[in-house]
């Protein structure tokens, strides 16, 4: 629980006093009468000293009661906010501590020594022992405002307080060595006071320097505290040595100013104290700086001579910023590194990305045939159904599970990469022996199998350098085959055309052997020619289904042994359209269909149904249609004999160019029957095909 704020910018945590009826608000009032004392405190001091109000009568109690009564109410207000307020309780506690040894000094010179206290004193000591304390105090405040720094930060602040120290302490400490004597221990007492101050404004100093505009309203506050206390034991030095210090001026206010503004940055935001970050923020100018003070130190020393301390200092300074460049250098180094390691990975899976990828192949085809690799492309099947049913989260980590599993499967053989989306690739040095096995491993290891899902993979390979001198030669080529037996394994999944060619087979018992003569007679053509996986596999399963449309015509008509008449023949021409509406149901098997189509249709646009001519029939119907044509001129029909092969291709060559592809005619006739070498011809593919 907390209470209400206390002042306009003050909010304290007070749960213990609020347990207690009435507590909250007469700790309110507390703190409105503090203010009211501190503020007419003040005033009636600086009123007094700077301009007589009040006349020699009220010297007494100004720089007596009233003085000490200021320096007492901030120690107060400090000591009650280490109570109260549990948030950073231990650097307050420190601050607390070092203004209350503060004031015991002020007090045991006044009451003690009565003003002519031997110089080193007991009051010296508490004087002096407010300065560990409060550097101990900044600290733990520093270290608990600002979070998430490097060590580069850390050294930017100091090599900042050093810089700061070496010119205060070439310039200030200076003029008070040049007006302090007596003896040795005398003079180190009265030294140590700058030297304090010195530290502190350098400690202030870095703060300032690392935080800048992030600083909050109480690190403004602290800085004047410490600077008025620098300002006026400056001051109160260099009056004592020449001997015109007077007690009683406007320099006094400073002193117990300094007390009444550290307590009053202990009540600014308690509890709630902002937090920065400095991480990542730009320091470039601070190592510049800091160099440029500690030289101006140097110079300096060439001109007149100054003390042991500056130099040391400017020397540390320049250390520090050494330390700090090499330092960065490093660090640069380190993240330049990492960004590489970044720009070839891919951040999901942690393998290898395209660009690295690209990288890779073009070493593997220079290490040449001495070192021939082997490339996979993989690509996922089922991946997009199950990111359907699990949501893309589940996918990622799918996606990264399989890639571990694809990593310890290839091992130290080659590399693994993920080239976007669900496509994976491997690029390993080609085995001896097993390359099968290698190449089943990782197809596994790139699959996974759950309720309701089944994620499997198709995968196509290119051999380097023997099938491929470039990067974009070799991914082609793997391609390719990846998607020939992507499409390949699709088709045969459902194996659709399976339980049509039954139903075709049962329907007509005799189609058998002419559909397998077909289908063999076009594939062997079809590798003739150059055909590539795909549409070999397109060709074959369009030679066992084009006469599917002949389901739907009837016995009568197809077993019909004298001439058909115009009407049924109309009717018996439909059956390539009727084909490939059945195959249409089938989606795997609807580029079939366009061929089955096409089959009928003549090369000199005189065929059906479409009335296509030369290469704008696909070239698969052309193929079927000059191997069906032999395989029925040499099967026995219903209303004919069959006939020789010899006769055969000559009746093939009568109707080539008409009815039949010319090239595919001459290629088919000079190969049947003679298994020489496959050939490729510059024929133009249709879109279809």
């Amino acid at each position: 629980m907390s209470a209400a704020p206390v002042a306009d910018t003050w909010t304290v945590s007070t749960p213990a006093l609020v347990r207690r009826p009435g507590a909250g608000g007469l700790f309110r009032l507390s703190v409105r009468a503090w203010r009211v004392a501190v503020v007419l405190g003040l005033g009636f001091f600086a009123l007094h000293t700077g301009f007589g109000v009040g006349g020699p009568a009220a010297d007494r109690f100004v720089v007596t009661w009233l003085y000490y009564g200021l320096e007492v109410l901030a120690v107060a207000a400090l000591v009650t906010r280490v109570i109260v307020v549990p948030a950073e309780r231990a650097a307050w506690a420190f601050l607390a501590a070092a203004l209350a040894a503060y004031t015991v000094g002020d007090l045991l010179w006044e009451f003690g020594y009565h003003g002519v206290a031997p110089v080193p004193s007991v009051a010296d000591m508490f004087y002096l022992a407010f300065y560990p304390a409060t550097y101990v105090a900044l600290l733990l405040l520093v270290r608990s405002r600002v979070s998430r720094f490097n060590r580069s930060v850390w050294l930017d602040g100091i090599s900042v307080a050093l810089a700061v120290g070496a010119v205060g302490a070439a310039f200030l400490l200076e003029a008070a060595l040049d007006h302090t004597e007596g003896k040795p221990l005398a003079v180190a007492t009265n030294l140590a006071y700058p030297l304090g101050d010195l530290v502190l404004l350098a400690l202030v100093v870095g703060v300032f320097w690392l935080v800048g505009r992030d600083a909050g309203i109480e690190w403004v506050v602290i800085g004047g505290a410490f600077l008025a206390t620098a300002v006026a034991d400056a001051v109160y030095l260099w009056m004592s040595a020449i001997g015109t210090y007077r007690e009683g001026t406007l320099l006094d206010i400073l002193w117990p100013l300094m007390g009444i503004l550290l307590a009053t940055a202990a009540w600014v935001r308690p509890g709630r104290a902002r937090r920065i970050t400095l991480e990542g923020r730009p320091l470039v100018a601070t190592p510049i700086v800091c160099t440029l003070l500690a030289l101006a130190v140097f110079l300096t020393d060439h001109v007149a001579r100054i003390n042991v301390l500056a130099l040391t200092l400017a020397a540390m300074t320049v250390g520090i910023v050494l330390i700090r460049n090499i330092l960065t250098f490093r660090e640069n180094s380190s993240i330049a590194a990492r960004i590489q390691v970044l720009s070839v990975t891919d951040p999901l899976t942690h393998l290898w990305n395209r660009r690295k990828l690209l990288t890779d192949l073009e070493s593997a085809i220079r290490s040449g045939a001495d070192h021939p690799h082997v490339l996979v492309l993989y690509d996922l099947n089922g991946f997009k159904r199950f990111n359907d049913l699990f949501g893309h989260p589940a996918g990622d980590a799918l996606l990264a599970r399989i890639a571990a599993k694809l990593a310890d499967a290839v091992g130290s053989a080659g590399a693994c990469y993920r080239l976007g989306g669900d496509e994976f690739c491997v690029l390993a040095r080609l085995p001896e022996a097993g390359l099968e096995a290698f190449l089943d491993a990782t197809a596994m290891a790139l699959g996974e199998v759950g309720d309701g899902f089944e994620v499997t993979t198709a995968f196509g390979c290119a051999f380097i350098p023997e099938e491929a001198r470039d990067p974009d030669g070799a991914m082609h080529i793997a391609d390719q085959r990846l998607y020939a037996r992507k499409h390949h394994s699709l088709i045969e999944r459902g194996q659709p055309h399976g339980v049509l060619l039954q139903a075709l087979y049962e329907r007509e018992p005799g189609l058998r052997d002419h559909v397998g003569c077909v289908a063999m007679l076009s594939i062997d053509l079809g590798r003739r020619l150059g055909l590539d996986e795909t549409a070999l596999r397109e060709l074959e399963l369009a030679a066992q289904l084009h006469d599917i449309g002949k389901l739907a015509i009837p016995d009568a008509i197809l077993d019909k042994p004298e001439p058909l008449s115009p009407e049924e023949l109309v009717f018996v021409q439909r059956h390539t359209i009727i084909g490939e509406r059945i195959l249409n149901a089938a989606p795997a098997l609807s580029q079939v269909g366009v061929i089955v189509r096409a089959t009928h249709e003549a090369f000199d646009g005189s065929g059906y149904p479409d009335g296509l001519a030369g290469t704008r029939i696909p070239l698969a119907a052309r193929i079927i249609a000059v191997c069906d044509a032999f395989s029925a001129i040499t099967t026995d029909r219903s209303y004919r004999s069959s006939r020789s092969r010899e006769e055969a291709l000559v009746e093939l060559r009568a109707v080539s160019g008409t009815q039949l592809d010319p090239e595919l005619v001459e290629l088919f006739c000079a190969t049947v029957g003679n298994p020489a070498p496959a050939v490729s011809m510059p024929l133009t593919r249709p879109r279809t095909a």
